[in-house]
């Protein structure tokens, strides 16, 4: 016979509840056992009744298997942290680098003789020098290429 699916909801009948309690109770200190025998895991199951009744299994000392947990736990938490404070310096300098970014293409468009119509006569005059610096380098390195090119035939 195949047993119905059960809705997940508080027993009303607490004579009911209190016997499903025991039996699932009993199943699930039993597989808990099954567990640490056969995968060697080591673990602890503390379960509280509704009257306050303590049922507790342990593979190994509860204690140190507490203790265990809380290590873990803490150690996640401040991994988490780290995680955290990782991420924010990251978005930071992202940020950072856009901004980077931004003002480096506002420079090339300039450059470029895009949006200088509301440069000062300052701006102009920087735009103007470092256009002539650049041709500088262009026609050096021009003239060092054709010198190896003429040395090489």
């Amino acid at each position: 016979m195949v047993r119905g699916k059960i809705e997940m909801k508080k027993i009303e009948n607490a004579t009911s509840r209190q016997v499903t309690f025991s039996k699932r109770r009993n199943g699930l200190l039993k597989k808990a056992y099954e567990l640490s025998v056969l995968c060697d895991a080591q673990l602890s199951l503390i379960i509280f009744s509704q009257r306050g009744r303590l049922y507790e299994f342990s593979s190994s000392d509860m204690q140190k298997t507490i203790e265990r947990y809380r290590k873990y736990t803490k150690d996640h938490e401040t991994s988490n942290h780290d995680s955290q404070i990782h991420l924010q310096q990251l978005k930071q300098e992202a940020s950072h680098m856009i901004t980077k970014i931004e003002l480096l293409e506002f420079h090339k468009r300039k450059l470029l003789g895009q949006g200088i119509a509301s440069c000062s006569l300052e701006e102009l005059q920087e735009i103007d020098s470092q256009l002539q610096r650049s041709l500088g380098k262009v026609r050096e390195r021009k003239v060092h290429i054709l010198h190896h090119y003429l040395i090489g035939i």
